[in-house]
């Protein structure tokens, strides 16, 4: 019987961390983001972000980039500079396999296969590229899904489809 419920728990176990797709909430507000960023629609790119929750995130991106060069500004970046990066024009969409823009918006179901979950309020939307790596985090918050992360430079999204 213990063997039993022991088996149960490892197969149980096993197979809840395969395959998990982002919550649907998560991947329409990455899917209202981009369309955002498509249209340079400023007011529309803010009401998807935690705004604070990304430019903590890429401070800690450009603080660990002038570590690395070893150069270590106190406090990093002003938040006027990280505003900046923070923003519809930061982001570039484009044909995955090429460098060729897109002419429109990505729809939920064209970017729900490269949505991940990271944890129970995390998911984020992955590198086409290198599956591993998240260039747009969102997070449960506030009773909506929205953005608390974002790769600080070079902000290019592949996406299959126009």
């Amino acid at each position: 019987m213990i063997r039993r419920l022991l088996v149960i728990a490892f197969v149980s176990a096993g197979l809840a961390g395969c395959g998990d797709a982002a919550p649907r909430g998560a991947t329409e507000s990455a899917s209202r983001l981009l369309a955002a960023a498509a249209k340079g629609d400023r007011v529309a790119f803010e009401a998807e972000i935690d705004r604070p929750a990304v430019r903590d995130d890429v401070r800690r991106q450009m603080s660990e980039v002038a570590r690395s060069k070893v150069l270590d500004v106190e406090g990093g970046p002003s938040e006027f500079a990280l505003d900046r990066m923070i923003g519809p024009d930061a982001v570039h969409l484009v044909r995955a396999g090429s460098s060729q823009a897109l002419t429109t918006a990505p729809g939920v179901d064209q970017i729900a296969g490269q949505m991940k979950v990271i944890d129970g309020n995390r998911a984020c939307l992955a590198d086409a590229r290198a599956p591993d790596r998240c260039l747009l985090t969102f997070a449960w918050a506030k009773g909506g899904w929205r953005l608390v992360g974002m790769q600080a430079s070079d902000l290019r999204i592949e996406v299959s489809g126009d």
